[in-house]
């Protein structure tokens, strides 16, 4: 009996056809799947669902809940879901899922293309052929598959703007590959669900992303208390450096913790931890209460923060949250 697959449509490029305006998501769902060959397509019974028809750069904290929702909705009537979503801003979609849906018994697979499912050069069926296969195969979690890679969710980044091999899997190892054999799934690198799925699909956007440059002003986060923000990614130099010589910024970030403020910092490096205890300056940083964001990827830190302070205002719950694993986001 062939596998029970829900594709969901966001637009993106895979969808997109040329206008005089340039690209645009034109493509509903049955006309993106009528361009299957014959053998995919009888190969799993597949139900299409149009939910949103934007550019990636569009999607925002708002269509999250609405996808996520989505897929909550219909996860106990498919065997696997499947999203065709733009590649821009699909690892932050891919790492939110990771945690709206912590524990969801079927996979979620997230892809798209480089180039529109109309062209003949496109890479859309490639994809769409991994994802069938990956939402088939029962291995439970939240994956972007791209290239003939299987990604976990929280782990995935986009790293190239036009060729087909556009995501990585940023300290992790990959999820699955397909190869001569087929799809082969490295189980031993998805995180077994821990409990009933339960969705939790309230986020805050006010969280801010700051990439530290030599000389930033430290006034900067005077001006985000004052807009109300309520978290802040931090990307700080190599294993976790921040200045504090003429420039202190170590002080600021003590009077945004004690105004109730969470504060992640991570590595601009994109491989490898961020590890505070090695220098003075992240030293000092811990010792304000900044939260160490380790091994997470840019994107899974921001969601992440944005998840959690959706779920309380509680600091140490918060802490606790931001310094463990819930999705494989950390090691």
């Amino acid at each position: 009996m062939a596998r029970q697959i829900l594709l969901l449509t966001t637009g993106g490029t895979i969808a997109s056809l040329p206008t005089e305006e340039g690209l645009a998501p034109g493509l509903a769902g049955a006309e993106l799947a009528g361009l299957l060959p014959r053998g995919i397509t009888d190969a799993y019974d597949l139900t299409i669902q149009d939910i949103l028809h934007l550019d990636s750069s569009n999607i925002q904290p708002e269509e999250w809940q609405t996808i996520a929702r989505h897929v909550f909705d219909n996860r106990r009537e498919y065997d696997g879901i499947i999203i065709t979503h733009g590649t821009d801003t699909m690892a932050y979609t891919a790492s939110v899922l990771s945690f709206m849906l912590r524990g969801i018994a079927i996979p979620v697979v997230l892809t798209g293309a480089q180039l529109p499912m109309t062209h003949p050069l496109s890479d859309g069926l490639e994809n769409l052929r991994t994802a069938l296969a990956m939402a088939a195969s029962g291995v439970a979690g939240v994956f972007l598959a791209f290239d003939r890679k299987v990604i976990l969710g929280c782990r995935a980044v986009k790293t190239r703007t036009t060729d087909f091999d556009a995501f990585e899997s940023v300290n992790w190892p990959l999820a699955g590959m397909v190869d001569g054999k087929g799809l082969q799934i490295r189980r031993e690198s998805i995180p077994t669900p821990a409990g009933g799925c339960t969705l939790r699909d309230k986020l805050c956007d006010k969280v801010f992303l700051i990439k530290l440059t030599p000389g930033l002003d430290p006034e900067i986060f005077d001006m985000l208390l004052q807009m109300h923000y309520r978290g802040i990614v931090i990307e700080a130099f190599g294993a976790g450096g921040l200045h504090f010589v003429r420039r202190d910024l170590i002080a600021k970030l003590q009077a945004a913790a004690q105004a109730g403020m969470a504060v992640v910092v991570c590595s601009q490096c994109l491989y490898e931890p961020s590890d505070f205890s090695l220098y003075e300056v992240g030293q000092k940083a811990l010792e304000q209460g900044v939260i160490q964001g380790r091994d997470m990827t840019t994107e899974a830190a921001v969601t992440k923060l944005m998840w959690v302070l959706g779920q309380t205002d509680d600091p140490a719950i918060i802490r606790d949250y931001m310094e463990r694993s819930l999705a494989g986001e950390m090691a």
